[in-house]
């Protein structure tokens, strides 16, 4: 079959990767894809977030199933259009993408179905919302309600953080998405990321992660996209995930197809875990990033097989394999990141590594210029490894980092740590 992805990240490197292993893809393209995507699969250059120009694109490529990787085109729509027009398509409507979109409708949500979350309050203006931190003290989350590319969640150790936080939202800070706020009770715990794919009526879990957000050894400095992550996530027991299952995930599932807006793609839950019972932080609409590459670097092939039954509504004939192994993803940044950073810096070294089932580097903003791979964006490159253990595996992936010959670039020297200390 002939098959589209949408994006260019680390995560569409990886979903790609996976999808071209499995014989049932005869042509893969991704829009717009990366340096490294355009080494294994064809690259084209689309308006990912118009709905119609992606359906045209479709039609003139005969495209058999899309594959909608990043949260805005799901925002937008795309995933509506791909299916009014007869295209086999993975990922939310738009409808059900408010999941990720509005942090206001997620708690409304979790209301509804009476999910375990954190205490919260919503703000339209900014004086309420000041006396809301004042009134309850810090630490407090602080969260622009819409889309912030990663960035629009500040965890207020302070309340002049917060209040700062406050005024940078309303301020324009982060766009339509900081029009609204959300403010929320600071939860104590381990975070991990909890990956379930549902066709709107059976759900699937598909894996566990742990994602490293400070841009610093030991969890410190600001938050980031993601600096780096592992599978399995050993603080999501068994236990655990049937807890989340049974009072978040499905509650949150029936709801959804209550309301006429079922959710058929990847659910993505955030979870903080305390004292052995997981409370939802947040839904993703995607998979996420870095969490996607150490996923697909596990599942393989059947990745694929997955994303269809899930499109096609027959997630209740099949089963995920997992194999008793782990791998681990490290995020190589440009210098700066998640702040200021140069574009255009050379990489070298990316041709003698190892390309395998077991060794890969997962571009995310790359681009080849003069026959040279140069960096583009904050993430810039994700370098992953599988092994039988999580220390074997860690142990694979910094050999790798340190064959890379990129001097404008950084990365954690601690992923992982959580698991292996």
């Amino acid at each position: 079959m002939n098959i589209l992805i949408l994006g260019s990240g680390g995560r569409e490197h990886a979903l790609a990767w996976a999808v071209k292993q499995n014989p049932k893809c005869d042509r893969l393209i991704v829009a717009p894809g990366n340096a490294g995507i355009a080494m294994l699969a064809e690259v084209a250059s689309i308006d990912i977030l118009d709905g119609a120009a992606v359906v045209t694109f479709c039609e003139e490529n005969a495209i058999d199933f899309v594959i909608v990787g990043p949260e805005a085109p799901l925002a937008a729509g795309v995933a509506d259009a791909c299916r009014e027009a007869g295209l086999l398509t993975f990922g939310p409507s738009a409808a059900a993408a408010r999941l990720e979109a509005s942090k206001a409708f997620t708690k409304e949500i979790c209301d509804a179905c009476a999910a375990p979350t954190a205490a919260y309050a919503r703000f339209t203006e900014a004086a309420p919302a000041r006396a809301h931190i004042r009134a309850q003290g810090a630490p407090i989350v602080v969260k622009a309600d819409g889309l912030a590319a990663g960035k629009g969640v500040i965890v207020a150790m302070t309340e002049a953080e917060a209040l700062a936080a406050i005024d940078d939202m309303f301020g324009g800070e982060f766009g339509a998405a900081g029009a609204e706020v959300v403010i929320e009770e600071f939860m104590t715990g381990e975070e991990a990321s909890f990956f379930i794919l549902t066709d709107g009526t059976h759900a699937l879990p598909i894996g566990t992660a742990q994602d490293h957000k400070r841009v610093g050894d030991g969890d410190t400095g600001p938050n980031t996209g993601g600096m780096g992550a592992y599978s399995p996530a050993p603080v999501l027991t068994d236990a655990l995930q049937q807890q989340a299952m049974d009072q978040i995930v499905l509650p949150t599932i029936r709801e959804m197809a209550r309301r006429g807006t079922p959710y058929q793609g990847v659910l993505y839950a955030g979870l903080m875990i305390e004292n052995g019972k997981a409370r939802l932080v947040e839904y993703n609409a995607r998979f996420g990033d870095p969490e996607c590459q150490v996923l697909m670097m596990r599942l393989g092939a059947q990745a694929l097989d997955l994303l269809l039954a899930t499109a096609e509504a027959r997630l209740d004939q099949v089963r995920v394999n997992w194999a008793d192994d782990h791998a681990l993803t490290v995020v190589m940044a440009a210098q700066g990141y998640p702040g200021g950073y140069l574009k255009g810096s050379q990489i070298r070294g990316l041709e003698e590594l190892p390309e395998d089932s077991r060794h890969m580097v997962f571009h995310a903003g790359t681009a080849q210029r003069d026959a040279q791979i140069v960096a583009t964006g904050g993430r810039v490159l994700n370098v992953t490894a599988r092994a039988s253990t999580l220390r074997e595996a860690r142990d694979a992936a910094y050999a790798l980092v340190d064959r890379i010959d990129w001097p404008g670039g950084f990365c954690r020297s601690d992923i992982g740590w959580r698991a292996l200390k």
